[in-house]
């Protein structure tokens, strides 16, 4: 028999884990394993049962993991599981035990104990049923055989303790998880941007870089990142960009700033880079104020259009798409004869084709379309 100060320090270990593994997912498979020790019990298992016999299986122990050839058995008992429906009829959020939901005769009867139960040396049940998201009801249940005992008064009582810290930690992890799901979905997103994105503070050092702007970073001399700041060549850009960053800076921390955002970078023998700055304003919370930053947008006029999906967007061929993109870069019927070793004819011909499978009528129709669709949007 542990010693109530075991008992103490394995409960308050488990409540701070609970809220450890709500901010790092990582952290929450062996939780209920925690629980069942934390109680001095064979197995554990926190679920949510949904509408339509929806269940969720959060986390068990691994005793309690069946074999996929029996999983679909296994999936039947718990959308029966006598015990959740005993317990919503008790009352949510109160601790109940196997003696509160049932009798001896159907321990001795039913076939939950005789089938499910027998199978999981599970007899005895400790636990809760609780209102979870979107309507589910969670389930803490904690476990141990029939030779092990009821369990006793003590024990409901250290479980009531556990229970609000699980439904925090279970809300909290849920949000959590919505929030590194939409942080997923804008990083996916800026990385799809035919647009290069860089995140920089007063000093110009690059916080973040998306997909297209690392590439831009390597691809372009002009671009010149030196200790991890983003500078440009010649050196009068690199003062001009500066001031911008600084203004920049001066908007997102609230103080007034020049107008003016926007600088062109020339390149030899190719179509000049364009900038855009804007500031990037914090957001403010109880936990401390977030740095103020800079967003800096760039632009390519001559990258590279995804032939694939301009084929899938308009049922071109592989001559046709090529074309395409070329124009959409810029280039002309001759250069675009020259780079691809056919003649000037050819390429009308293609051409017409590409004005016919665009509905556009005129050279500069298709090519700002072309330049303006989403295939300028796939990373490379």
């Amino acid at each position: 028999m542990e010693s109530s100060e075991v008992q103490e320090s394995r409960l308050s270990g488990l409540i701070a884990h609970l809220y450890d593994a709500a901010m790092d997912g990582a952290l929450w498979p062996g939780t209920a394993t925690r629980i069942a020790q934390a109680f001095g019990s064979t197995s554990s298992v926190v679920k949510l049962h949904g509408d339509r016999g929806r269940v969720n299986l959060l986390e068990c122990t691994g005793n309690l993991v069946i074999s996929g050839r029996d999983q679909a058995w296994a999936d039947d008992w718990h959308r029966r599981d006598l015990w959740v429906e005993r317990s919503v009829a008790y009352g949510m959020s109160r601790i109940i035990t196997d003696e509160d939901l049932v009798t001896r005769d159907e321990q001795a009867h039913s076939g939950f104990y005789q089938e499910w139960l027998r199978h999981l040396d599970i007899h005895h049940m400790l636990g809760a049923v609780f209102t979870a998201a979107d309507g589910a009801v969670g389930v803490l249940g904690i476990h141990r055989p029939r030779d092990a005992g009821p369990y006793a008064k003590q024990e409901r009582r250290r479980a009531a303790l556990v229970l609000p810290h699980l439904q925090r930690a279970l809300r909290l992890g849920q949000r959590f998880t919505a929030i590194a799901q939409q942080h997923a979905a804008a990083l996916q997103a800026l990385d799809r941007f035919d647009t290069g994105v860089l995140v920089v503070d007063g000093a110009c050092r690059i916080l973040h870089a998306s997909a297209m702007g690392e590439a831009l970073l390597r691809g372009n001399a002009q671009l010149v990142v030196i200790g991890g700041r983003l500078s440009l060549h010649p050196p009068a850009l690199r003062d001009r960009l500066s001031s911008l960053v600084r203004a920049a800076m001066n908007s997102a921390s609230g103080r007034l700033a020049k107008p003016g955002s926007a600088l062109l970078v020339p390149r030899r023998h190719r179509m000049p880079l364009t900038l855009e700055l804007a500031p990037l304003r914090p957001a403010v919370s109880a936990f401390g104020e977030e740095r103020p930053a800079v967003l800096v947008f760039i632009r390519d006029p001559e990258a590279p259009i995804a032939v694939a999906q301009l084929r899938e967007l308009f049922g071109f061929t592989r001559t046709e798409a090529a074309v395409a993109a070329a124009l959409g870069q810029g280039q002309s019927l001759e250069d675009i004869a020259t780079d691809m070793g056919i003649s000037l004819a050819t390429v009308r011909t293609h051409l017409k084709r590409i004005l016919a499978k665009t509905g556009t009528h005129r050279q500069a129709q298709a090519v700002a379309l072309l330049a303006r669709s989403v295939a300028t949007g796939i990373a490379h």
